[in-house]
């Protein structure tokens, strides 16, 4: 399958968006540890990515950045950018029917993935015997990305044009999309 131009646009600019949201929290603005846990705005993003454009969101581009990522923020490498993958992949698949659905169908769908990726990462953590933060910390970081969904998918829309294709549309060259 031949891809068009048009979807180099789309994967430069998450590119550089997903660097600049991990270069972000590296940066030594405050020292102190917090207490809370921060939603994890780079899923948030890839997920809005994944259910709204997965045409410019390509497996390889998701799991350079997460793994990426991984090795960056300390985390076991690979385990968290192949769940990473997995649910992009599974958006990617479920695109077509969220493309016909409302918003809330969208956020419903971006949220089982965003908590299957933390539960799950959590698990498997504990499963091999991973120190971990505690619960009450992973379930406040799902939450919190979870709400950050509909923030995250506006801002794209308005700011980055990151929109669901309408149905029958087709690219520069007419492939459908």
């Amino acid at each position: 399958m031949t891809e068009g131009r048009g979807a180099w646009p789309g994967r430069i600019t998450y590119l550089l968006l997903a660097f600049v949201l991990l270069a972000a929290p590296l940066l030594p603005l405050n020292t102190v540890p917090r207490p809370y846990a921060t939603p994890d705005v780079l899923l948030a993003v890839t997920a809005a990515w994944a259910a709204r454009r997965p045409d410019t969101l390509p497996a390889p581009v998701v799991m350079g950045v997460f793994l990426l990522a991984d090795f960056l923020f300390q985390r076991p490498p690979g385990l968290y950018a192949g769940l990473v993958l997995m649910m992009t992949e599974w958006l990617r698949r479920r695109s077509l029917r969220l493309r016909k659905g409302s918003f809330l169908g969208e956020w419903v769908a971006a949220g089982t993935g965003i908590a299957a990726v933390g539960l799950v990462n959590r698990a498997v953590l504990a499963l091999v015997m991973t120190p971990q933060p505690p619960l009450g910390l992973t379930l406040i970081q799902v939450i919190l990305t979870l709400a950050l969904y509909p923030v995250v998918a506006g801002v794209a829309h308005v700011a980055l044009g990151l929109r669901r294709p309408a149905q029958g549309e087709v690219d520069a060259l007419g492939h459908r999309l």
